[in-house]
């Protein structure tokens, strides 16, 4: 210390010096005792993981009988201070059994979660009820809950083909040369058509294609949701009514619902690479799909995903048949042996005709975004919106040159003429958009107001044909036009729990909806328009609107914890045909310790006919014996509908009743029986063709509509449709050490599916002798799907690898085609036949995982034979020649080498094989 410093300067200074020591030894003592903290506490470290080596986000971590806890991130890992006297940690997580896990020696743990069945059951449903969404076990309807794993495992690149593979009512099937079914394949419940199924995503209704299946096809004059066009890399889950909800939901929902709930809260970042091929080598695709997000406090989320694909074309042609090809029944030849000779000669050189008939080339970009915004602790903001861009090739018959002549334009001069192929492109555009609203007052009233837009467009091009009208003048490439549809949809719903027990929920919808043909090209329906497809006519294209609004009133009344009542009604009034008032009740009741559930519902519901089907107009004028005649597709609000006493359409009703059983003897097994009747009256057909020269009376009415030959739609038939679904599981059964397995059985099978009294035939057309609901019709609505189909699959699982096992049970499927001659003696009949899919997993890392699944590994093709119905059928079988004539007439002479041109039960591809290489970044 200086000895010149001032007393006050030496006590300052002195002072400084204790401050400096005091403040020394204190911050000793802190490090001291924080090292002596560290000492007593452990830091353990770890990743959670599922049992088939996928990371756990959101796990949450607790030392057991402390406050002390964590979650896992994103990755599954975290990181947990121990006090030294914890001895266990606690796992938990929804939809897994809670794990009390001993702390290890090391600061390192390694956690496998094993899947609870009871737990997976008790998921929230979101569809089936407008008051309190129940889980699986308590509500008194059937559900199927299927998850993103589950659709994956079937290796298929498309949400409604894996749908195909896992939902045994559900059913969908390319047909070959279909024209515009290359861009959507026709799907359907319960052998119900593709427009009796309602689709919905994030609960919000999907707008429907502009497409109307005009083709003999399955689903021939309906139209529907474009599935495939929903990016399977986007949904979470995807839960199916399988039963009538027109009170619930409004029209479409005859034969069930189907929602799907897109992902939210954001997991992890995932990149996937796709690709695959037929045994065959064609058929190769290869796509990109990409999904992240990020999450925002408790609840916020932000989950996008971005798809490409592209998938090349297949060919099963079939060899064809000398004599059908020359024959002048039902081929191209005139009897003369020179003409026989030169269609011999091309067939050597080319003896499938050059056909291509199978899967078209596709290409196409999916665009998703979901989001979740909490404005308050009880309030939140959500949208969500896609978009799908689609472009589709395929082709139609090849025009051999004994066929069809190109006037010139399609080979250089001085070249041999050898035919030409005219291709069928498409474009697609698909969106739908939702914004809403949702919360709970302190009242207790929930509320969910949206808004929801979507449409679909498709718009054709035909190249590489010309138009015989007009010769050498023609052009070589037309655009035939197209459709579109958009609607836009308000929804309002509330609901409250009024008791511990009741349950109320009131709502409204307001949809308003817009069709439109867009007509073609004046060259392409010109004359006989485009060879293979012609345009749509201007006399043709219409826009066309129309509104609706609808309200419903739901009560649920939990009477005991065993015994549940529910009911719900609804009326709606559209601004096109009028007014629709529905109902329906539903109970379930508990049995021994919730061990047993017996269920069953009845409703009353409705289907609106589309605008596409009041105002699709497809006729075509052409110059015949001095006079412009008619002939095509009529609407119902023509002069020729009304000349032929054709009505305006009406809406189907139906009556639906549904009664079944739901067992779990213990927590890992799990059984459902539902049987299911359907009667729907009014319902909607696409006619046959009413034809010139059936007879005189005939003749006379449809030259007083200057008609050749003309068809419509009508409400021209009752049906009723019975059958049983049957739905098992046994989950976590243990075969070895680190092995378990999962049995899975799911079955559908259609008891009846007939007519109920008289076709509802126009009178004038009746009273002629004319049909409008032939063997065709009746063999398309009815008996064109799979009388039964069984799913049994089998899910091994280890550490790093999972193993999955399905063999899909098509049954017969009936066809009266349109091509065969006597469609009264005859039938086409494809066989029973089993598809095995295999697939296996492979974690690398805990980053890197590869899957490859081999579709139909036994290379199983569909079978068809002919089947006599009568006398004259049993004849045509004993004759050699009439029975090739036949097979020739429903394969277009061979064009058709495995299935019919009108399809079969699974597709022609054969065994194809797919792999996925995924990343989590």
């Amino acid at each position: 210390m200086n000895a010149s410093a001032k007393p006050a300067d030496r006590f300052l200074i002195a002072f400084s010096v204790r401050k400096i020591c005091l403040t020394i030894l204190l911050l000793t003592f802190v490090i001291s005792f924080d090292a002596l903290a560290q000492e007593t506490k452990r830091k353990i470290s770890g990743v959670v993981k599922d049992a088939t080596g996928e990371k756990l986000p959101g796990v949450n971590i607790v030392v057991k009988n402390t406050s002390i806890g964590v979650f896992s991130d994103k990755t599954g890992s975290f990181s947990i201070e121990v006090p030294p006297q914890a001895t266990h940690l606690v796992f938990s997580f929804i939809g897994f059994l809670t794990q009390e896990v001993p702390i290890p020696a090391s600061d390192d743990l390694q956690v496998v979660m094993e899947e609870d069945a009871k737990q997976l059951d008790e998921i929230v449903i979101t569809v089936g009820s407008r008051t309190s969404q129940r889980t699986i076990t308590d509500t008194p309807l059937p559900i199927d809950n299927l998850s993103i794993k589950e659709l994956n495992s079937t290796g298929q690149i498309s949400f409604d083909k894996a749908l195909q593979y896992r939902v045994p009512s559900f059913n969908t099937v390319n047909t070959p040369v279909n024209d515009a079914t290359s861009l959507l394949d026709p799907y359907e419940i319960r052998n119900m058509g593709p427009s009796r199924t309602l689709i919905l995503i994030n609960g919000k209704r999907k707008n429907l294609s502009s497409l109307v299946y005009t083709q003999t096809s399955p689903g021939r004059g309906e139209t529907g949701a474009d599935l495939s066009a929903i990016p399977t890399s986007a949904i979470k889950r995807v839960e199916i009514l399988r039963d009538g909800a027109s009170a619930q939901y409004g029209s479409d929902a005859i034969a069930g619902v189907m929602n799907v709930i897109l992902k939210d809260r954001y997991e992890a970042t995932e990149l996937s690479v796709t690709s695959g091929v037929t045994t065959r080598g064609d058929g190769a695709n290869y796509g990109l799909n990409f999904n992240s997000g990020a999450n925002f406090g408790d609840k916020g989320f932000i989950n996008y995903n971005i798809s490409f694909l592209h998938q090349n074309r297949t060919n099963r042609s079939g060899k064809i048949d000398l004599a059908g090809e020359a024959s002048p029944v039902v081929g191209f030849g005139d009897g003369t042996e020179a003409t026989t000779q030169n269609i011999a000669n091309f067939l050597a050189r080319y003896p499938d005709a050059k056909n291509i008939n199978g899967q078209p080339d596709n290409t196409a970009a999916k665009f998703l975004i979901n989001t979740g915004i909490p404005i308050t602790d009880n309030i939140e903001l959500y949208a969500n919106a896609a978009y799908v861009y689609r472009k589709s090739l395929s082709f139609a018959n090849y025009r051999t040159p004994y066929w069809k002549q190109d006037f010139g334009l399609l080979h250089a001069a001085g070249t041999e003429y050898i035919g030409y192929h005219p291709t069928f492109e498409g474009d697609l555009n698909d969106y739908n958009g939702t914004l809403g609203v949702k919360g709970k007052t302190e009242s207790g009233w929930s509320h969910d107001v949206s808004l929801t837009v979507g449409g679909n467009k498709m718009l054709f091009t035909v190249n590489n044909t010309v138009n015989q009208s007009l010769g050498a003048n023609s052009p070589i490439s037309f655009k035939p036009g197209g459709f579109g549809f958009n609607h836009i949809v308000g929804n309002a719903d509330f609901s409250k729990e009024i008791t511990e027990r009741f349950y109320v929920a009131l709502g409204s919808e307001f949809r308003s909806e817009n069709y439109q043909l867009i007509a073609g090209d004046t060259a392409s329906y010109s004359g006989e328009g485009a060879n293979s497809f012609p345009g749509f006519s201007s006399r043709n294209a219409i826009k066309a609107n129309r509104s609706n609004i609808g309200f419903y009133a739901d009560a649920t009344w939990d009477i005991t914890d065993k015994f549940l009542i529910s009911g719900t009604a609804r009326t709606e009034r559209y601004s096109d045909f009028g007014n629709a008032f529905v109902w329906k009740a539903s109970s379930r009741y508990k049995l021994f310790d919730d061990k047993l559930t017996i269920r069953g519902s009845y409703s009353t519901g409705f289907r609106a006919p589309t605008l596409h089907q009041i105002n699709l107009q497809l006729n075509q004028a052409s110059f015949e014996g001095g006079d412009i005649v008619i002939k095509g597709l009529a609407n119902n609000l023509s002069r020729e509908a009304a000349i032929l006493g054709v009505p305006k359409l009406k809406a189907e009703t139906s009556k639906n009743y549904t009664v079944g059983i739901g067992i779990n003897p213990v927590s890992n097994f799990s059984m459902s029986v539902d049987y299911y009747d359907i009667d729907i009256r009014n319902r909607i057909v696409y006619s046959a063709t009413i034809s010139k020269g059936t007879n005189d009376a005939l003749d006379a009415l449809l030259a007083s509509a200057n008609s050749t030959g003309i068809s419509f739609f009508v409400n021209g038939v009752h049906t009723r449709t019975k059958g049983i679904d049957i739905v098992a599981s046994y989950r976590n059964l243990a075969i070895t050490s680190g092995l378990k397995a999962n049995i899975n059985l799911a079955g559908n099978n259609t008891l009846q599916n007939k007519l109920i009294g008289d076709v509802n035939t126009p009178q004038p057309i009746a009273a002629a002798g004319g049909k409008i609901f032939t063997k065709t019709e009746e063999a398309l609505m009815l008996t064109s799907r799979p009388k039964y189909k069984y799913i049994l699959g089998l899910d091994l699982v280890t550490n790093k690898f999972s193993v999955n096992i399905n063999n899909t049970l098509f049954g017969p499927t009936r066809f009266s085609n349109a091509d065969l001659f006597d469609k009264d003696a005859l039938r086409v009949q494809f066989t029973p036949n089993v598809l095995t899919d295999i697939g296996v997993t492979y974690a690398f890392t805990d980053k890197i995982s590869l899957s490859i699944t081999a579709q139909n590994i036994f290379d199983v093709y569909p079978k068809w034979k002919l089947v006599a119905l009568n006398s004259n059928g049993q004849a045509t079988l004993n004759d050699a020649d009439a029975l090739r004539l036949q097979k020739n007439a429903l394969t277009f002479n061979g064009r058709y080498g495995i299935t019919t041109y009108d399809g079969s039960q699974f597709n022609q591809l054969g065994t194809n094989f797919t792999s996925q290489l995924l990343f989590k970044l």
